[in-house]
């Protein structure tokens, strides 16, 4: 089982980046042009927030069949703190991503209370910028690449 989630989990992982890219870069040009906030932009920002809580879902599965879960049950917090390639894996990463998630499900809800398209573009381009940014801090490069 194990195998098989963390291929989903890691080629899902190139669309989440991919698709909170876009994202990003359509509220900041938005923002940036004051264009009209429009339908597209809706489900752009929405498509962003779908695919990044389905990659949280996976995350959760993996994090709790991975064997280093199970370094973390034998040798406790002290041995996983010690060692770097295992406290990112088992602390680092899954952290800073749902920080990266709370901050993009902030920036969506936030952005359907505004009114005007001025501020919706900002909202998300702050909030999606922030999560992408966050997010980039922490993927395992070695592993992804």
């Amino acid at each position: 089982m194990y195998p098989t989630v963390q291929f989903i989990h890691s080629y899902w992982a190139y669309l989440v980046v991919l698709v909170l890219f876009v994202a990003s870069i359509n509220a900041i040009i938005g923002y940036a042009s004051n264009k009209e906030y429009g339908a597209t932009n809706f489900r752009i920002a929405l498509f962003t927030l779908i695919i990044s809580h389905i990659q949280l879902l996976i995350g959760i599965v993996l994090y709790f069949v991975a064997p280093y879960f199970q370094v973390l049950l034998e040798k406790g917090m002290g041995e996983v703190m010690g060692d770097s390639t295992l406290r990112l894996y088992i602390m680092e990463h899954p952290l800073m991503m749902i920080i990266a998630l709370v901050l993009i499900t902030i920036g969506y809800s936030k952005h359907k209370s505004k009114l005007t398209s001025k501020p919706k573009f900002k909202t998300l381009a702050i909030f999606y910028t922030l999560g992408l940014l966050v997010m980039l801090s922490r993927i395992p490069w070695s592993a992804w690449l």
